[in-house]
């Protein structure tokens, strides 16, 4: 039968083979003895200073190795003669199953045009995956002008916060690990009060909706609410400064670090004690702000909880529990009783108090580090920002993903939202401050340079939208705030 003779053939070549591959490696190792030989005679014949035992030996030891790579060279060349003969088996019995007779060359052109439409859905896959990320590095091409209008410089240490007031009239607060935290004018860069009531650092400062009262959280334990009233300076006329682009970099040292020391703030009216203190923590208080209103205030500790005081009686009204490390932000909804707080534990979670009778909690793991900030827009948005060096953009109604990614080079520290813009801004850790839409767009980079922006860390950042001089305030380790100005092109915000 076919199938028999096809076997016996089969059994035949195989049988060969084994012949032919023995006879060869006989002829190999004869060969290789007489090679050796002739290797020996010519090496007696030369000079050397290696005694002849070693030199038998070398020679012994390097003759194996040449007849062990020329064995699997055999055996090499024997591997492909199957593989050939098993592809000519498998494209005899493709010829059987389709039923058509189909050439060597016809195959070869039905598998390069499958394997060409491969390659292309695996690129059209591979762009795709990767325009998501690689769109936050993309840079418009109109330029925000970015314009330094003031230093605010007094503190004797790092500052850590800075705030804007509501209400009239409007001043800029800050808030400093040197256990202070100074009232500005924005207009003069003046001091127009110090507070001094806590023992600790002074971590964030938030100024009350509708009166001249602020609150401050400190590394004391508690957070102090008081009262300030100001009288705001003549301004004088700003020196011109040259503007820059927010692309614009020249680097410095940290040697031109402005020393606060010398600077008025002494001489300014100091407020020494709260109207209420705040006390139910059992560790640094890092974060406090206002709800809606103003009746109510929300705290954030290192002791892993956020609490919740009614202003007029200083009583807690709910300790919020569940992260599971330190605490690092906390933020309240412009419009809305709602609050959101971040940790060192990757999450924020989002606290709703709109139905008095009951809070409810929802926990979202969207960063792979510490979660420095999240905070409100207007709409139903929260941004959030982390040391895993990207800033995410949620809906409120579906937050079970981002709407947008920004992917950054550095860790992003406490962001703020201009509300009217819709712009981001976010301050790092190497000195930079950037400037995104809410789609992931980045629209400028504030200027860097050995007489304009920050020496060290930026800590924090802050919205002033109705001052006609300074829109963007920051603040940072090298112990002043900047007043910035900022003019965005709405050809930018449109894209």
């Amino acid at each position: 039968m076919p199938i028999e003779s096809g076997s016996c053939a089969a059994a035949r070549q195989a049988k060969q083979k084994r012949k032919s591959h023995s006879l060869s490696i006989r002829r190999t190792n004869s060969s290789e003895q007489e090679r050796a030989g002739l290797q020996r005679d010519m090496l007696e014949g030369q000079d050397s200073k290696l005694p002849s035992s070693v030199r038998n030996t070398l020679l012994e030891l390097f003759g194996q190795i040449e007849r062990e790579f020329e064995n699997l060279y055999i055996e090499n060349l024997e591997l492909r003669r199957e593989i050939d003969t098993l592809n000519e088996r498998l494209a005899a019995e493709g010829q059987t199953i389709d039923g058509a007779e189909l050439s060597k060359g016809q195959l070869k052109t039905k598998a390069s045009h499958s394997t060409s439409q491969l390659s292309q859905k695996l690129k059209t896959t591979y762009k795709a995956s990767t325009s998501k990320i690689v769109s936050s590095f993309k840079t418009t091409t109109s330029r925000a002008i970015c314009q330094l209008v003031k230093e605010y410089v007094g503190h004797r240490d790092g500052i850590w916060d800075v705030s804007v007031a509501k209400t009239q009239p409007v001043v800029l607060g800050t808030a400093s690990a040197d256990h202070t935290a100074l009232l500005w004018s924005i207009e003069t860069g003046k001091c127009l009060v110090k507070y001094v009531g806590h023992v600790g650092s002074v971590n964030s400062i938030k100024f009350h909706p509708t009166e001249q009262v602020a609150l401050t959280a400190s590394g004391d334990q508690t957070a102090h609410i008081w009262r300030y009233i100001v009288q705001l300076p003549t301004p004088q006329p700003t020196a011109d400064c040259n503007q820059m682009s927010g692309e614009d970099e020249v680097e410095f040292s940290d040697k031109d670090e402005p020393d606060g020391d010398g600077d008025g703030s002494s001489d300014c009216p100091t407020i020494r004690v709260p109207l209420t203190s705040l006390k139910s923590h059992q560790g640094v208080v890092i974060a406090a702000d206002w709800l809606v209103g103003g009746k109510q205030a929300v705290t954030a500790s290192w002791d892993r909880t956020a609490n919740l005081y009614d202003v007029e009686t200083s009583e807690l009204v709910h300790s919020l529990t569940g992260h599971d490390q330190e605490l690092t932000h906390c933020c309240t909804h412009p419009t809305q009783r709602l609050v959101v707080t971040s940790s060192r534990d990757t999450t924020f979670r989002l606290w709703d108090f709109r139905d008095p009778s009951i809070h409810s909690v929802n926990v979202f793991q969207g960063h792979t580090d510490t979660v420095t900030s999240a905070v409100f827009t207007v709409g139903d948005n929260v941004v959030s920002g982390s040391d895993d060096r990207t800033v995410k953009v949620w809906d409120l109604k579906n937050m079970r993903s981002p709407i947008a990614t920004i992917r950054t080079d550095s860790a992003v520290n406490r962001i703020n939202v201009c509300v009217g813009q819709r712009i981001i801004a976010l301050p790092h850790d190497n000195r930079q401050v950037r400037l995104f839409d809410m789609s992931g767009v980045r629209l400028a980079r504030l200027p860097r340079s050995n007489r304009q922006g920050h020496r060290r860390m930026v800590c924090c950042s802050a919205w002033s939208e109705d001052h006609p001089i300074c829109n963007l305030f920051t603040c940072g380790f090298d112990r002043q705030a900047i007043g910035w100005n900022i003019n965005i092109p709405a050809l930018l915000q449109e894209k």
